[in-house]
């Protein structure tokens, strides 16, 4: 049932995104006066098909990677006389530029839209106090201290975890100096101190943002409790129940969760003399971590269940409310600074300073769609209009064959006077084309790669 709801909300959220895209195409080709053919959502035979009074088919078919927008182009076929003016290569080239742009455009417009609802709907968080800083490390060099919010990096405020973690993605791979503004609880007081970074988590496949300056955020303690239990593992099969309460393991108490997770780690395939309490009533049981070995060869302990995490401190919940023309404002922002991070990566990754590990495939977008959807309604389309963003961005690379491409074509053509020739509009679909087959190579490699 898992893999039925996965491939499920993968397939939902490809037909949302590549629908948006293409109707993007669509609506502005019919405005500026050309023939859509066929308008469809998916490759391959169709599955289903209808047509509209201007005769365009409309086709949902069998491979949903993708879609497109099929006009009237004398480039692909003869074309009556009477439908000459309708025909694609035919506008103004500042028509097929709107033409070709409207696709990302509309990409973004689906971003904005959704951030636009979630701001009006009210955004929370939790603010990143400080609750531990390592010796020696970039955080204490800048001075910060335990019990600190940060209020802000290099000047971007912070109010939450997310924002936090969104500036410092956004610095990966610097070199140079990184600023901090902090405060203590209770004062208006604002303390600013910085620190040099020197490639900072150059090439990490999975990068630790907040290890990588020497800090762990504060989080309430958390206890051993179990929250559940993986089916067949090897609590499972020890009769551990959600709601009982570690106590200790071979006779050393374990007072926190992390207590409990380290000593399994370490015990890969040894017994365990468990000790823990359920409904006041203690009680044993021995279990065998089950044997996990990573990609480096290293093995690890695992028993398959999970914690209950506690509430965090109400004086800790940031909330921010937002009338419409505020919440719109909010959401521009917010599509304008994940533009500007996606280019701004792809930028780094081209330097070497982003691992190119870091690029995900389908795999890895179907496995975060359903995480996301199981989260909840705010989760997924949070995640949605990410990945759109990220779409819109990705086609307006200057590669042909994406609509980037199709753009520096049409822009040379406005700036010469005159078309590109043909034979140099050909070779550049080629390289495009390989380009971009070696992009989801590598992507669907690193997903394998992860599984």
């Amino acid at each position: 049932m898992d893999m039925l709801y996965t491939i499920g909300i993968t397939l939902a959220t490809l037909a949302i995104l590549v629908a948006v895209h293409e109707f993007g195409h669509f609506w502005v080709a019919r405005r500026c006066g050309v023939k859509v053919l066929r308008f469809s959502i998916g490759f391959g035979p169709s599955l289903m098909r209808w047509r509209d009074k201007l005769d365009t088919e409309y086709s949902i078919a069998a491979i949903p990677l993708g879609g497109y927008v099929k006009m009237l182009d004398e480039r692909e076929g003869e074309v009556p006389a009477a439908e000459l003016e309708q025909a694609f290569n035919r506008k103004s080239v500042g028509q097929r530029i709107a033409v070709v742009s409207a696709g990302p455009l509309a990409n973004f417009i689906l971003a904005i839209a959704v951030y636009w609802g979630l701001f009006l709907a009210g955004e929370s968080g939790y603010a990143p106090v400080i609750g531990e800083v390592e010796s020696g490390s970039v955080a204490d060099v800048a001075g910060l201290e335990v019990g600190q919010e940060i209020i802000a990096v290099d000047g971007e405020k912070t109010p939450t975890w997310q924002a936090l973690s969104f500036r410092l993605l956004d610095r990966i791979g610097d070199t140079g100096a990184i600023t901090f503004a902090v405060k203590y609880p209770d004062s208006d007081v604002v303390y600013e101190s910085h620190a040099n970074i020197d490639r900072w988590l150059a090439g990490q496949e999975q990068p630790d943002l907040f290890g990588g300056l020497g800090l762990t955020m504060y989080a309430p303690p958390v206890p051993p409790i179990v929250s559940d239990v993986v089916p067949g593992g090897a609590a499972d099969k020890a009769g551990i129940h959600p709601g009982d309460e570690v106590v200790a393991a071979d006779g050393v108490p374990m007072p926190l969760w992390i207590d409990w997770v380290e000593y399994v780690r370490a015990r890969p395939g040894t017994a365990i003399e468990l000790e823990y309490r359920r409904d006041g009533e203690l009680m044993q049981v021995s279990l065998v971590p089950e044997r996990i070995v990573e990609d480096g060869g290293e093995a690890f302990g695992r028993v398959g269940m999970g914690v209950q995490l506690p509430e965090m401190p109400p004086e800790l919940l940031r909330t921010f409310d937002r009338g419409p023309v505020e919440a719109l404002g909010a959401s521009l922002v917010r599509t304008g600074e994940l533009v500007g991070f996606t280019l701004n990566s792809i930028k780094k990754m081209i330097m070497g300073l982003i691992s190119p590990k870091n690029l995900s495939g389908p795999i890895t977008i179907a496995k975060v769609a359903s995480a996301s959807a199981k989260s909840g309604l705010e989760s997924y389309v949070s995640f949605l209009a990410l990945l759109s963003v990220s779409l819109g961005v990705l086609n307006l690379l200057p590669i042909p064959v994406l609509d980037g491409g199709h753009l520096l074509f049409y822009f040379a053509e406005l700036l010469a006077g005159r078309p590109v020739p043909e034979k140099i509009q050909a070779l550049g679909y080629q390289v495009g084309l390989f380009l971009v087959l070696g992009i989801m190579f590598l992507a669907l490699y690193n997903d394998f790669s992860r599984l």
